[in-house]
């Protein structure tokens, strides 16, 4: 079993930046491919980035790509967010998730390979 606890999230301008934390514990971070998702008021959970293993194999979606990066601590066993230029549309639950033994060079962006969920924290981007 593994254990995620995201924090972070607060209210925020538009322009603004934040920075997610998810902490894991329960199996050794160096083995879980790690991932953010986020679901809107009315709206569908989607893929916002994923890291795999190896650090440097990540992936963003198209509306964050360039002002959102994704970063893990396997010494930690931290997931981050770093969420510069945010806009109103990233108001949002953001969750963070584990797919545990994760991949070495991939990273699924459907939410279907990840086991492991958090329990969210609110992100609300005023305009």
């Amino acid at each position: 079993q593994v254990q995620l606890v995201e924090s972070g999230g607060a209210l925020v301008q538009a322009g603004g930046s934040l920075r997610l934390s998810c902490s894991a514990s329960g199996r050794s971070f160096y083995y879980l491919g790690m991932a953010w998702f986020r679901q809107g008021l009315g709206k569908e959970r989607e893929f916002v980035a994923g890291i795999a293993r190896r650090h440097e194999v990540m992936q963003y979606s198209d509306s964050v790509k360039g002002r959102f990066t994704i970063s893990r601590d396997d010494d930690k066993n931290t997931l981050y967010l770093q969420m510069n230029s945010l806009k109103p549309e990233g108001t949002a639950v953001y969750y963070c998730a584990a797919d545990g033994p994760g991949s070495i060079w991939y990273v699924p962006l459907s939410a279907s390979p990840y086991d492991y969920w958090g329990q969210g924290t609110q992100v609300t981007v005023s305009s």
